[in-house]
């Protein structure tokens, strides 16, 4: 798994995803930090990452492209700390892990966690 950390989620989701043996980047790292999340998302699809975002927009995104690509993992909690949700993401990941890599948009709202297969409709 190749995950994507959008600019509104800290680096230190880094280490946490490595640890489960995932590579992740943060934007900051390949991007612009004023890109649009157009261009985040092209950006994952042709390096085929998944995005992990607090940012809403991206469902929209998805939903305005008949893609099936990228898989996006939105974070809709108050709380974005990896040391207080940073075991619930892990766990919603490795559950829905075969929903990701067919393309989905998946929403963690701790403690639960749903997807939503690509296309959506």
């Amino acid at each position: 798994m190749k995950i994507l950390i959008d600019m509104n989620l800290s680096p230190s989701w880094i280490g946490v995803f490595q640890q489960e043996s995932w590579e992740a980047v943060h934007w900051s790292m390949v991007g612009a930090a004023t890109a649009p999340d157009r261009e985040i998302l092209e950006w994952a699809a042709t390096n085929r990452f998944v995005v992990f975002t607090h940012d809403l927009d991206f469902g929209v995104l998805l939903a305005s492209k008949p893609h099936r690509s990228p898989s996006v993992i939105q974070l809709r909690s108050h709380e974005t700390s990896p040391a207080k949700v940073g075991q619930v993401v892990v766990q919603a990941i490795q559950q829905l892990e075969e929903e990701l890599r067919l393309g989905a948009l998946v929403t963690i709202d701790p403690p639960r966690a749903r997807a939503r297969i690509l296309p959506l409709r």
